[in-house]
């Protein structure tokens, strides 16, 4: 799949952002307190309560993933959101190794079956969300892990996990005061991530 990094005033469509630096980029999800504190206190996911054989889903922008939760306050399921810091080497694996979660108009079905039955990561862009979570014109990418993928990245690939449960909370109060300018103040800085081909 191709990434490109466009330099112009307007986002483009679509286009990775993240907190990176050198060696990690970080990518959200959200789980139960059972699953949460099992990866806080092993500093990766386990087996059990994390389900291996399961698609499981990265996503490197915040404010998709306050979306996907609705700031942590959704169901249970979701209560927790973890930052998963995990290598750029990682990442980039599964972006090689992935195939989008639904064919585009360059694609053929019979070409994306195939191509679906031999990659392990699934892609998804998504409308990105401002701090009301609204839909943005631009798109946040999603990737959905399986098989070795799930292996690589409970195995190798995260090097620190967080909970950013309490930001989440703390900015979501900002906008239910109509502090947007705080709110904005505290969201992680996500740049445009530059692949290293």
């Amino acid at each position: 799949m191709q990434f490109h990094i466009e330099k112009t005033s307007a986002i483009p469509h679509r286009q990775i952002r993240a907190t990176y630096d050198e060696s990690t980029i970080r990518v959200y999800q959200a789980y139960s307190k059972e699953i949460a504190e099992a990866a806080l206190t092993t500093g990766t996911f386990t087996s059990p309560p994390f389900k291996m054989d399961r698609m499981t889903w990265i996503k490197p922008s915040f404010l998709w993933m306050m979306y996907r939760s609705g700031w942590g306050l959704k169901d249970p399921g979701q209560a927790r959101i973890l930052a998963i810091d995990i290598s750029r080497e990682g990442f980039e694996w599964a972006l090689a190794h992935s195939c989008p979660s639904h064919p585009d108009e360059s694609m053929a079905m019979e070409e994306w079956q195939r191509v679906k039955e031999n990659a392990p990561v699934r892609i998804q862009w998504d409308p990105e969300r401002d701090l009301l979570l609204r839909p943005q014109a631009h798109r946040a990418i999603q990737m959905g892990l399986s098989k070795e993928a799930v292996k690589f990245y409970t195995s190798q690939w995260i090097s620190q996990i967080s909970d950013v449960t309490p930001l989440a909370h703390e900015i979501h109060c900002l906008v239910l005061e109509n502090r947007f300018i705080d709110a904005k103040a505290k969201l992680p800085a996500e740049q445009p991530y530059l692949l290293r081909i």
